[in-house]
């Protein structure tokens, strides 16, 4: 019997927004048995995680960190994209260079080549209140086809803890790169 779902190449940002949980909660439900992750984190990311994950970051076994000014990693060129790339959390300052074209580092190459190659990129920014700016930089992104999935979380999930509610809108990350899970409560289907 054939598998019920094929091997995602995934490339994982991590910029230095607040919520660093939303990135871990992402690696902890992606299988690196399962797909081929990679994960870049900007230099600012890694003070936020330090901050908000006394434990550090935790990479599940399989996963291929690279770093941020390598610009040999395999997903810094149109040759050799990911299937789907996920900035989770997005900085607005990130954001911005991907919606203008900066691409001076990996990260911002490989949302680049992202663009680029009409691969599926998702960006999960994490920023109120938004200026004109974010809106005018969001809609750039939309018209290029990315999706965004800001990190609000849903209530009526009903959870009862930071992790179950981060996870509502992990789930729907998971959702968008086409990885199946069962984190969060799917909206009740309305009685007839």
């Amino acid at each position: 019997m054939p598998p019920l779902f094929s091997a995602v190449k995934i490339l994982v940002a991590i910029t230095g927004a607040s919520g660093a949980l939303y990135a871990q909660r992402l690696l902890d439900n992606l299988n690196p048995r399962e797909h081929e992750i990679h994960v870049v984190m900007s230099h600012y990311a890694q003070q936020v995680v330090a901050e908000e994950l006394p434990g550090g970051l935790k990479f599940p076994e399989g996963v291929k960190p690279h770093g941020l000014k390598s610009m040999n990693a395999p997903f810094a060129s149109g040759s050799n994209p990911p299937d789907v790339m996920v900035v989770i959390p997005c900085t607005m300052g990130t954001m911005g260079r991907i919606a203008h074209g900066l691409s001076e580092d990996v990260l911002l190459r490989a949302a680049d080549v992202m663009l680029k190659e009409k691969r599926k990129l998702i960006l999960v920014p994490r920023e109120t209140p938004l200026s004109l700016i974010h809106v005018k930089n969001m809609e750039l992104l939309l018209l290029a086809g990315v999706t965004l999935i800001p990190a609000n979380p849903s209530f009526y999930s009903g959870a009862k803890t930071i992790v179950e509610l981060v996870d509502t809108v992990v789930a729907r990350v998971l959702d968008h790169i086409g990885v199946s899970n069962k984190l969060a409560p799917r909206w009740a289907e309305e009685k007839e």
